[in-house]
This record gives structure tokens, C-alpha cells and sequence, in this order.
């Protein structure tokens, strides 16, 4: 059993998210609290695996009870916050300090909005739990429920799609622990890199501020995606959170679409989707990177990139924080090159040559 700790000053919140845990076998809520100073002593007498924290609270913020909590006895943090612009910038700060997840506050909705909330909610938990143990096979017994695959948005490529000779095209997919994975990534570029489009699972409104910050940090310019803007050199799309994004081309040009849809592989954005999408319109001139992360989400998607022959590389185990996306993706065989985080940007670098030489 994961043993969760909750700190919200909303009562309701806290009886919503225990409710929405309690109906996971594998969850047990062991305590709550109205703010982190009344948490303090709870904590003392109990120790949970993760704790569910709020950021705008009473007498301590979250923010700050998670910096103090990680310089004083760290536990695997996961902030649930109202998915509002204010609270975003405080997000990216959040992952700074050490949360391992981020999730928006489920909410009284629509059936769909509540079960979207559950399945992102218990995500978010075990990946966690896996998160402080940092072994996959933690991951190996947990139960996860029935997910849509692709198919649900994009059709899968035939093989027999019209051949380009464009430039090189680059896709990341990332999730648990990804947030400063792409920082070491993306600030080792150079500014002539070929264009990025990139998946990093995070609530809606907080990949403005993500793709923001890692602007200000990059040599490649870095932005929130919208629908049919350009893949161009040097530039960096993050795809919207709650969005799907889809790499797609006119000619000899490629752009992304944004658009809605399910959730796939209980994500969405859905690295997969966004993988299918270049080996449909990229093919052999597309290099795929899987990072850090909970789950499978990208691995079927970098498989069909292999297969129209796409170069693909997989983030190693030791430097994961979650090796469950990549060593997915390496069990199945649909991963060209292994490499250590600070290994990456010359891997793709190096592919990106190779591609360059292949279309001359």
C-alpha cells in the first residue's frame, strides 16, 4: 500500500482527493491536514510515502513547507493546485524545490472531468512512490487501468506515406521528473539545432510559464505551441498542457497541430501521439528522444518511428527518475542509442548530422 498524507486548507478538497484515492486498492490515506504548520505534528507520529500538498494555504505556504521538508527529511511531494495563470509561475518553482509531480485540483464536473481526475490523480501518486524507491520494478506490480492508445486521435502509419527530403525534425516525450531533464537537455543546444517539438506531461496553463523559463535559461528559443505554428530552426514548441500535439507538414514544411481529444495512455498531451505523428509525417528525417517518466506513454509511438526509420534514443536507467517510459521503449526494442542525461544533446546532435548527410 502507498500511504498518503494530504495538506489542503479546503475541507472539501481533502475529503474529494481521499475519496478519489480511497477508490485505488493500492492507496491509503493515512492522515490530512488544514495547513503544513498542523501537518508538522501529525507527521511526527506517522510516515506517509508521498504527500499531497496545496501551494496558497495559511500560516506556511506550500512552497515553502516543501523547501523545508526536502532540506529536512525529504518525501515525495505532489502539489495539487487550482489550475489558474496566478498559481503558475509558483509551479515551476515547485518542481525547483523538488516536487515530483503537479496536478490540477479535481473539482465537482462532468463524469468525464472526474474520472480524468481520478486517472491523474493515482498517476501521480505512484509515480511518486516509484520516484523516491527509483526502481522500476515498484512499477511492474501496480494495476493501472484500461487505456486508449493512439488510435484514439491519429490513424497509425501505413509505410507507404510520400517521402520528403526536408530537414531533420526533432520530438522529445518526458514525464515524471522531466521538468529539469529538459533543462540539462535543452540548455546544451546550440542555437542552429534543428526544429523541437516536445511532450511534457503537466497541467493545463503551467507549460506557459515552463516554456517561458526554459527561454530565458536556453540559447534555442522556447515556446508554449499553438495550432500551426511553424517548426523552424532553433526553436523549441512545448505542447500546451491538456492538448494533444501532433507534428504534421505542408510540402517541405512542418508545423504542429493542437488539438483536443482522450486521454491516451491515461495522458494528454500523449507522447505517443505525438511520436505516431512524426513517423507518419516525418519518417527517416525525424530523430525521437524518451526521457524520465511513469508508465509507457512514447514507447509504442518511438517503435513506429524506428520502423520508418527514424533514429531513436532512450534516457538511461541511472540517471531517470522514473525508468518506466524509456525502459519501455528499450524492452520493446525501439530504441537505436542509450544515453546518460548529459549524454543526450550529443547523441542528437550527432543524428542530426547523420540525418543532414542521408538527405543531401
Amino acid at each position: 500500500m502507498i500511504k498518503v498524507f494530504i495538506i489542503d486548507d479546503s475541507a472539501l478538497v481533502r475529503q474529494t482527493i481521499k475519496d478519489i484515492l480511497s477508490s485505488d486498492s493500492e492507496i491509503e490515506v493515512i492522515g490530512t491536514a488544514s495547513d503544513p504548520i498542523f501537518a508538522v505534528s501529525k507527521l511526527k507520529k506517522t510516515e506517509p510515502d508521498v504527500i499531497i500538498l496545496d501551494i496558497q494555504m495559511p500560516h506556511m505556504d506550500g512552497l515553502t513547507f516543501l523547501k523545508k521538508i526536502m532540506q529536512e527529511n525529504p518525501i515525495p511531494v505532489v502539489i495539487c493546485s487550482s489550475h489558474t495563470l496566478e498559481n503558475s509561475k509558483e509551479i515551476v518553482k515547485a518542481f525547483k524545490y523538488g516536487a515530483v509531480e503537479v496536478i490540477t485540483k479535481p473539482k465537482i464536473g462532468t463524469k468525464q472531468f472526474l474520472e480524468e481526475s481520478r486517472i491523474r490523480l493515482t498517476d501521480a501518486v505512484k509515480a511518486a512512490s516509484i520516484a523516491e524507491i527509483k526502481k522500476i520494478e515498484t512499477f511492474a506490480g501496480m494495476v493501472i487501468a484500461p487505456k486508449l492508445t493512439a488510435d484514439a486521435v491519429l490513424s497509425a502509419p501505413t509505410g507507404r506515406e510520400k517521402k520528403y527530403s526536408s530537414a531533420p525534425v526533432i520530438v522529445i516525450g518526458a514525464s515524471t521528473g522531466g521538468t529539469e531533464a529538459l533543462k540539462l537537455f535543452l540548455g546544451s543546444l546550440p542555437r542552429n539545432i534543428p526544429g523541437i517539438v516536445a511532450v511534457q506531461h503537466m497541467p493545463e496553463h503551467f507549460t506557459a510559464s515552463f516554456a517561458e523559463q526554459l527561454d530565458n535559461l536556453c540559447s534555442v528559443r522556447v515556446k508554449e505551441a499553438v495550432n500551426y505554428d511553424p517548426v523552424q530552426t532553433g526553436l523549441v514548441l512545448i505542447a500546451p498542457g491538456n492538448k494533444h500535439i501532433l507534428l504534421k507538414r505542408h510540402n517541405e514544411t512542418y508545423y504542429v497541430e493542437v488539438k483536443d481529444g482522450p486521454l491516451v495512455n491515461r495522458h494528454r498531451p500523449s507522447v505517443d501521439v505525438l511520436f505516431r505523428s512524426a513517423a507518419r509525417y516525418a519518417g527517416s528525417n525525424a530523430v525521437g528522444v524518451i526521457m524520465t517518466g511513469m508508465g509507457d506513454d512514447g514507447a509504442r509511438g518511438m517503435m513506429e518511428m524506428k520502423k520508418t526509420g527514424a533514429f531513436t534514443i532512450a534516457q538511461d536507467e541511472t540517471t531517470s527518475i522514473v525508468f518506466g517510459m524509456p525502459g519501455e521503449a528499450i524492452k520493446r526494442g525501439a530504441v537505436d542509442k542509450i544515453a546518460a542525461l548529459q549524454d543526450i544533446s550529443d547523441a542528437v546532435i550527432e543524428a542530426v548530422q547523420n540525418r543532414q548527410i542521408l538527405d543531401t
